[in-house]
This record gives structure tokens, sequence and C-alpha cells, in this order.
């Protein structure tokens, strides 16, 4: 269990359902993590949330594959 799901902090996103800057430091996290085929099986709360966030428009918009810069 996580620090999140264990304190019962955590909600749509890591403080409630809200994004926070706990988000914002989260889905760079896990968009390495996955990228490097690191398991994430053991963190489910997590990666719910990091899909939550992706579902927004600031967060898609915003990965690394989708700037000019990137190629």
């Amino acid at each position: 269990m996580n620090v999140l799901a264990g304190a019962g902090v955590a909600g749509r996103f890591c403080y409630g359902d809200i994004v926070t800057m706990a988000d914002i430091c989260l889905v760079p996290q896990i968009f390495n993590a996955q990228r490097f085929d690191c398991p994430l099986d053991d963190y489910p709360v997590l990666t719910g949330i990091f899909e939550r966030c992706m579902a927004l428009d600031a967060f898609r918009a915003t990965q690394p594959n989708t700037q000019p810069d990137a190629f």
C-alpha cells in the first residue's frame, strides 16, 4: 500500500478530487517508470491517479512526445 492510500487522502487525484502540485510531480515519475518498463502492478492507486491526470487536456498537451523539439 502506498502512503496516499494508507493515509486516506487520495481521491480522484493525490490529495482529494482536485489536481494539486502532488499530481503534477507524480505524472512525470509514472510516465518515466512506464517508459523504462518498471513494474507498477503494486501501485494501483498511483497508476489510477496517473490515468485520471492523463485524461485531462492540460496533462495530455504537455507530454514529452507532444513537444515540437521532442524529435
